[in-house]
């Protein structure tokens, strides 16, 4: 069963509810006021609908700069926090290159080939809490 959240028209970014899953989907330029409003959709959809996981797909995305990085990197802590694993789907090498040039190491994000591979990768590990920066026993 999936289900659609209402966002304001500005973001454009389209969150789907697969089961205990949010599926996002980032396609062409994301200005800095839509991913911020995402990050904020993300937490709130998180929070009131108990899913377990978070899929963003970048496969779209031809280009991503040191904010939307940080972006992605505050999703996973903040969605490990509302006790949700979040993987990064669809990377290309070209972003990946970028993201090691700006020195971001994306902590509490796992990657997947693509949205296939990451849905098969939190159900594989269990898409709740275990082993984000927040885990019991981590430092």
């Amino acid at each position: 069963m999936s289900e659609h959240f209402d966002r304001p028209a500005s973001a454009h970014v389209p969150v789907l509810r697969l089961g205990d899953v949010l599926l996002v989907t980032l396609q062409g330029d994301l200005y800095d006021s839509a991913a911020q409003q995402l990050q904020e959709d993300i937490g709130a959809t998180i929070a009131t609908s108990g899913v377990t996981g978070v899929v963003i797909d970048i496969s779209g995305m031809e280009i991503v700069d040191s904010f939307l990085g940080r972006v992605l990197a505050e999703i996973a802590a903040q969605s490990s926090l509302l006790a949700a694993r979040t993987v990064v789907a669809g990377m290309r090498p070209a972003v990946a290159i970028t993201l090691v040039e700006l020195g971001l190491t994306l902590p509490g994000l796992r990657t997947a080939l693509n949205t296939e591979a990451a849905m098969d990768l939190l159900a594989r590990t269990g898409s709740g809490f275990g082993d984000g920066p927040f885990a019991a026993g981590h430092p």
